[in-house]
């Protein structure tokens, strides 16, 4: 299978012209499967260090209008993130889309509070357990941004017979990205998965976006990564190597007991 990762710009103005590229991209390569950054259909809300009703409805009404077109992108399934209302609470929920449908079937977990990150103050954190679901016919997982960091859910995908793990972010500058990239190397040996990710790029008031999308093999070996240069990567997987991967060391090591 062919896995398209990519960073997009916070502007709304030179989103729209990425997108254009990033579809041209996915025809051109082929791709049968697209990530998108965490909540990529708005700009980055939660710089903010305040709450805004309207501003958070109008983010939700952008990625509700957006998911209308994710057919221009080419890929028969996309994978990211988006703000929605779920039963009385905010929360930002994993998506997956596919022959023009889309369902959500994850809410993120872990919020940063902090200068240009004001998740916590912005929405809700999910309470739903970190659930496998099928996207394309392979068995996968998301860790939404900080959820990656929560490497007792990575092996627990791993131990359910997780065969990818899906991580959009919208993570800092790109002096921290050799550790977001350290941290999606750990959590795809701890589960025996592919691991996937996609970032936004540019600045939002204090926040500063890194890129660095990545695909990253069960083994920890780095297969491609994201830059300014390169927004846009598309590599094959193959199941058989997620598959055999939960046979091996350290997986078979870390059973419980």
């Amino acid at each position: 299978m062919k896995v398209t990762v990519c960073q997009l710009p916070d502007d709304r103005e030179k989103f729209e012209k990425e997108w254009g590229s990033l579809s041209r991209h996915v025809k051109r390569q082929g791709s049968d499967m697209a990530l998108l950054p965490e909540m990529p259909f708005y700009h980055w809300f939660c710089a903010g260090p305040k709450f805004e009703r309207a501003i958070w409805e109008d983010a939700v009404n952008e990625h509700r209008r957006w998911m209308e077109r994710l057919d221009e992108l080419g890929a028969t399934v996309v994978l990211g993130s988006r703000p929605v209302d779920r039963g009385g609470k905010r929360l930002n929920e994993g998506f997956v889309w596919s022959e023009k449908a889309e369902r959500g079937v994850h809410f993120k977990k872990y919020l940063p509070n902090e200068p240009g990150f004001y998740e916590a103050r912005w929405y809700d954190r999910g309470q739903r357990p970190f659930t496998p679901f099928e996207a394309g016919g392979w068995k996968a997982g998301f860790m939404i941004c900080s959820d990656l960091w929560s490497m007792a859910d990575a092996r627990a995908y791993g131990r359910k017979g997780v065969q990818l793990l899906f991580v959009p972010r919208a993570t800092g500058s790109p002096n921290a990205a050799s550790r977001w990239v350290a941290g999606g190397r750990v959590a795809a040996v701890l589960a025996g998965a592919y691991c996937l990710s996609s970032n936004r790029s540019g600045r939002r008031g204090e926040a500063s976006f890194g890129g660095h999308g990545w695909v990253i093999d069960p083994e920890g070996d780095v297969l491609a990564l994201t830059s300014e240069s390169k927004p846009f990567t598309t590599v094959s997987i193959d199941r058989a190597k997620a598959e055999k991967a939960k046979t091996t060391y350290p997986r078979y090591a870390l059973k419980p007991d």
